[in-house]
């Protein structure tokens, strides 16, 4: 039995492929190795197999009747839900304009055919590898943002604060008519941003005000410790300086590292100015909740005096109002 790099279970295999003798040779050889094999004779076959498992290595033929396997690739890197599944792609054509067409689609690797059964072995065991990579790099994600969670459950007042900042974030990142890997961006920091919080002890985190100096220097540690946490994980290289800046003022007032004007990085002015938003409409025991008029009338005023970034202001503002007006 071939080594299975998926621990504690067999890997599953989508075969696509519409000539019914390859199908079942490649059915066959993988069997022969330990794998799970699902089998589709077309594109629309293979979507109604990824409707019902979750296959962890797609080998996908290119030349098919219907659509092609350029289409189900590029469907399939398209969709969140199947991005990360490794596919080989099969084909007899050899010319390079082809080769190059099935990168532009997604695929991680070729097959030429004729299939010979050890560079099958070897391609699928290597992409199967890396898929227990992406798997635990996604596990750790997870503990991150649970772990980012469970430091919000610890305020009562801050319930669902978290998520209402991933949507607002996201939905101004999309009002700007930003790129979607800062749309991406600007979600899980919405999540992760106060993950640093978890040094800062009950007794400090749900004071507010009136703090000591001592008491004081471990919440404004909190981004980077927020930063450091995540550093490790290179997925989520675009959400640390958010992480790291969401603090910092306009005018070079705030922290960890008094940046002023733009040197404080565009999504990081979004992030802030969403978290003073909800911060203020949030009611806790040292003050009550601003209506969204009272709100606007403050942070218009408090960017005026140079705390953020006057033009994030007035688009986050004009985005509500576009959404109340089509609501």
């Amino acid at each position: 039995m071939e080594f299975l790099p998926l621990r504690g279970r067999v890997p599953r295999i989508l075969v696509v492929e519409d000539n019914e003798d390859n199908r079942l040779l490649m059915r066959e050889l993988l069997l022969s190795r330990g794998y799970e094999v699902v089998c589709a004779e077309d594109a629309d076959a293979a979507e109604r197999a990824l409707a019902f498992q979750s296959p962890d290595l797609v080998l996908l033929d290119v030349v098919m009747p219907g659509r092609s396997g350029y289409e189900l690739c590029q469907k399939l890197k398209s969709d969140p839900q199947t991005r990360l599944i490794p596919v080989i792609m099969i084909t007899g054509l050899t010319d390079r304009h082809n080769r190059v067409q099935g990168l532009e689609a997604g695929a991680d690797e070729f097959l030429s055919k004729p299939i010979f059964p050890e560079e099958l072995f070897a391609r699928v065991h290597s992409l199967l590898r890396l898929k227990t990579f992406i798997d635990e790099l996604e596990n750790v994600e997870a503990v991150l943002f649970t772990l980012a969670l469970s430091v919000e459950a610890r305020d009562p007042y801050t319930q669902g604060h978290c998520d209402r900042l991933a949507r607002y974030s996201a939905d101004l990142g999309r009002y700007l008519r930003l790129p979607e890997d800062d749309i991406v961006a600007l979600r899980r920091a919405g999540v992760l941003h106060d993950l640093g919080k978890i040094i800062i002890p009950d007794t400090v985190l749900k004071k507010g005000s009136n703090l000591t100096p001592e008491e004081w220097r471990i919440v404004r540690n909190h981004p980077l410790t927020g930063e450091a946490i995540c550093k490790p994980l290179r997925s989520l290289r675009k959400v640390l300086p958010i992480i790291r800046h969401h603090h910092e003022h306009w005018d070079g007032s705030g922290y960890p590292d008094g940046l002023k004007g733009e040197q404080i990085p565009l999504l990081a002015r979004i992030v802030q100015v969403v978290d003073v938003y909800d911060a203020l409409r949030t009611a806790r025991p040292y003050k009550p909740a601003l209506s969204h008029a009272e709100a606007c009338q403050t942070m218009l005023a408090e960017a005026e005096r140079g705390l953020w970034d006057r033009e994030v202001v007035k688009a986050f503002f004009a985005m509500l109002e576009a959404q109340q007006q089509a609501a």
